[in-house]
């Protein structure tokens, strides 16, 4: 069930195929709003008239919007590490640049064609600085990837070199969406110096 977010992220998982595809209209459907109306004008009710299904098929997985949106970010960070491990094959021996450039690329196209994303990303970290936010998610998820391929082990230095790195990009990328909606290459160009000399220090 590909597309599928983690059983966590739900009240109740898919078992049939019938059900997963459900899911999947809904939370379509739920990126789709986001764009259009924003989160604050986001219903239940309006996901479920847009993704065709009855309300209570909605409520059958999520018990509130927050709980979609939760779910949408899962399934956002899943085609994500999808998505960099489809790319890494080309970095051939690049060696950590290579995966650098696979891991800020990736994210970059998702911020500009994945509906939704915009707005949910990968979470919300509420509050601020919340150990086990979506920041800290992505960088362990980095790291269980990203650790064979670099020769290292995935041990705590190279979680906190990823984690730095990643609150590094998402800041600096959401920048570059504030000041220009495809994103501002100059700023894009900064983040990915900056990542290149932090990194060189320590993964060289």
């Amino acid at each position: 069930m590909s597309g599928v977010p983690h059983p966590a992220s739900l009240r109740r998982a898919p078992v049939q195929r019938r059900s997963a595809e459900r899911l999947t209209r809904i939370l379509d459907a739920c990126a789709a709003l986001l764009d259009e109306v924003g989160y604050d004008d986001l219903s239940t009710r309006a996901v479920a008239e847009r993704a065709g299904v009855p309300i209570g098929s909605v409520y059958r997985f999520f018990g509130n919007k927050r709980q979609m949106a939760d779910a949408l970010a899962q399934r956002n960070l899943d085609r994500y590490a999808t998505r960099v491990t489809e790319r890494l094959p080309q970095a051939g021996d690049g060696g950590w640049r290579a995966a650098m450039d696979a891991v800020l690329d990736e994210y970059i196209a998702m911020k500009r064609t994945a509906p939704g994303f915009s707005l949910v990303d990968f979470g919300n970290q509420i509050p601020v600085g919340t150990r086990g936010g979506p920041n800290h998610r992505v960088a362990d998820r980095l790291t269980d990837l990203l650790s064979g391929y670099l020769g290292r082990e995935p041990d705590e230095e190279l979680r906190r070199v990823f984690l730095v790195a990643v609150e590094t990009a998402d800041t600096l990328v959401h920048l570059a969406f504030r000041m220009v909606p495809e994103g501002d290459e100059r700023i894009i160009g900064e983040a990915r110096e900056m990542l290149r000399a932090y990194l060189a220090r320590v993964l060289d």
